[in-house]
């Protein structure tokens, strides 16, 4: 098929890669434009545009897809099919309607739970212990389109939201290239029920300080999901401590209170039973394990104390 690409971030880069392997024609890859970043603030490209120039593909990064000089831009591919994953910008209804097989969708989660830009983080931080990949025909709607095929993932109890990221990227590729396999003739598209709808907005830095008042599931299940970003974190003695890794174990004392502090965690209550917090981040210093962190610290000085006072 020829197939226009739209991407931007990590995430979509698999998805190109797929296409690329399963022999399709890529005919031109849009992605967002370029953002500032380093201390130099210089513009960079993303992760697809990368990929995309690598592969000697076309790229286009229009701030957006409303303009009429836009559309007959994309119109003048004459592509079999678009496929968007993680792009970033909203498609209007001429865009959707341009391609001969319309625009699908990589999405990852289980719609029509967890619809919006942060599905990976979201289910983590809300316990569940199953989400996947859907691949979606899309329409006007937020993730609100019919749905063409699925693929499941366990959520293992330490899993975080970089490691369920890097997994449903690798399952989001295989599931898009089964999908397009399968079209036009053989896809049964199957309508959401948007009374089963959740929303994932997107993630803020704010929500990651710890609310020592939670329970330690609650807590627990924040830090895998802001493990790589925006990372979870707390105070001791008025610096900043960033969480990475923990484990809820049993047992009870006051929120916050620091109650075991030794080479196997640093056990602190929490509104009901314990965290054993296993990886951390002092202020000016890089994450290390509880024990790496011992050699530098009296950690027996530390029971007693609260986190987060």
């Amino acid at each position: 098929m020829k197939i226009i690409f739209a991407g931007t971030p990590d995430f979509s880069v698999a998805c190109l890669q797929a296409l690329l392997d399963a022999g399709h024609e890529v005919v031109a890859v849009y992605c967002q434009p370029d953002r500032p970043a380093g201390r130099g603030r210089k513009l960079q490209s993303g992760p697809v545009k990368s990929c995309a120039e690598a592969n000697g593909l076309t790229v286009f990064q229009p701030l957006s897809l409303k303009e009429e000089a836009a559309q007959a831009e994309l119109a003048a591919l004459q592509a079999d099919l678009m496929v968007v994953v993680a792009y970033g910008l909203i498609l209007p209804q001429a865009v959707l309607e341009t391609p001969r097989y319309g625009c699908i969708n990589v999405h990852a989660s289980l719609l029509p739970k967890w619809r919006g830009a942060a599905p990976i983080q979201r289910c983590i931080e809300a316990g569940d212990t199953q989400t996947g990949v859907t691949i979606m025909q899309m329409d006007a709607g937020l993730d609100t389109g019919d749905m063409l095929y699925k693929t499941r993932v366990e959520i293992s109890p330490q899993m975080t939201g970089g490691e369920l990221h890097d997994r449903l990227a690798s399952d989001g590729a295989a599931a898009l290239v089964a999908t397009i396999a399968q079209i036009p003739d053989a896809l049964q598209p199957e309508p959401q029920d948007d009374s089963l709808a959740s929303y994932a907005h997107k993630l803020s830095k704010a929500e990651a300080a710890i609310d020592w008042s939670r329970t330690s599931d609650e807590i627990h299940n924040q830090v895998r999901a802001f493990n790589p970003w925006p990372v979870c974190w707390t105070t001791h003695q008025g610096k900043r401590l960033r969480i990475w890794s923990t484990k809820p174990q049993a047992g009870q004392a006051t929120a916050g209170e620091i109650i075991a502090a030794d080479t196997n965690g640093l056990v602190v209550g929490c509104g009901e039973n314990l965290l054993s917090i296993q990886r951390l981040q002092a202020e000016g210093s890089k994450p290390m394990s509880i024990a790496e962190f011992a050699n530098g610290h009296d950690l027996s000085a530390w029971i007693g104390q609260r986190l987060g006072a």
